[in-house]
């Protein structure tokens, strides 16, 4: 079966980028792991052979007879429970996810790597670990490797702590894509940075208002949204310049700020 390019799909194929994904997520046989879009089952072959219980999520209906009989002992043997579904509509709830915890494992189209992200680690069952197949240029970023943050980069930093673990070539995947992509590791997941629901909502609110315009230092962005606090003292509190840029204030400081908004608003 061919792959769809209206679904995204590069199915991988390389044995070592399968390796080092199955590494990172550091699988025990009491593992739950979701595995989003499992295709043919390349990387699903390697997910089961931990031991780990995997739910493998697939959108792609026609992929599915391919699946149930490429595992049909798995299937039987309670080891794999496959669903066709869509991942960025998918309740973890469902399926008592909430009570088990999990690991989220994925090679995930290109096109929806935001939506997936932002879903999963701002959800409230998170996963404890998410390992995913990326652009290799959007690992980077959610790195910060040149030391300039972004709106990708802090709101996975602010949940977990990513890292670039294996750079994948483009001529490991079926068909092959115009770039090469990456392993991302995000461990330690969780809500632990925010005091409540109200701080998580405002840190959101400050760091998509400081780069609503590039161009424009982070103050004057901000008060243009939040008229109701004395933004310019707040930033003195937590040591900004008035004329410092969004991308260059870090993760502690832009929770500091929130929370100071938040204990004035």
């Amino acid at each position: 079966m061919k792959p769809k390019k209206s679904l995204g799909q590069n199915f991988l194929t390389s044995i070592p980028a399968r390796i080092a994904i199955i590494k990172a997520g550091d699988l025990v046989s009491t593992d739950t792991v979701l595995e989003i879009g499992p295709g043919k089952g390349f990387l699903t072959k390697g997910l089961l052979e931990s031991g780990a219980h995997i739910i493998a999520l697939e959108k792609d209906r026609d992929l599915l007879p391919i699946l149930n009989e490429t595992f049909e002992l798995e299937v039987k043997n309670n080891q794999i429970t496959i669903i066709e579904g869509d991942a960025l509509t998918f309740e973890p709830s469902l399926y008592q996810l909430q009570t088990q915890g999990y690991k989220l494992i994925a090679n995930i189209p290109y096109y929806i790597t935001g939506a997936i992200l932002s879903r999963y680690l701002s959800h409230t069952i998170q996963p404890q670990t998410m390992v995913v197949l990326v652009q290799k240029e959007v690992a980077e970023r959610v790195c910060a490797r040149d030391g300039k943050e972004s709106l990708l980069s802090l709101s996975v930093k602010c949940y977990g702590e990513p890292k670039l673990v294996y750079k994948v070539s483009k001529g490991s995947f079926n068909p092959i894509p115009s770039v090469d992509s990456g392993v991302l590791q995000i461990k330690n997941i969780g809500r632990n940075n925010f005091k409540n629901q109200y701080h998580e909502a405002l840190f959101f609110k400050l760091i998509h208002l400081g780069f609503a315009h590039k161009r424009k230092f982070a103050l004057s962005n901000i008060k243009a949204g939040i008229k109701e606090v004395d933004m310019p003292t707040l930033f003195k509190e937590v040591g900004l310049s008035e004329k410092v840029r969004a991308e260059d204030v870090t993760l502690p400081t832009w929770l500091s700020l929130s929370l100071r908004v938040a204990t004035h608003s």
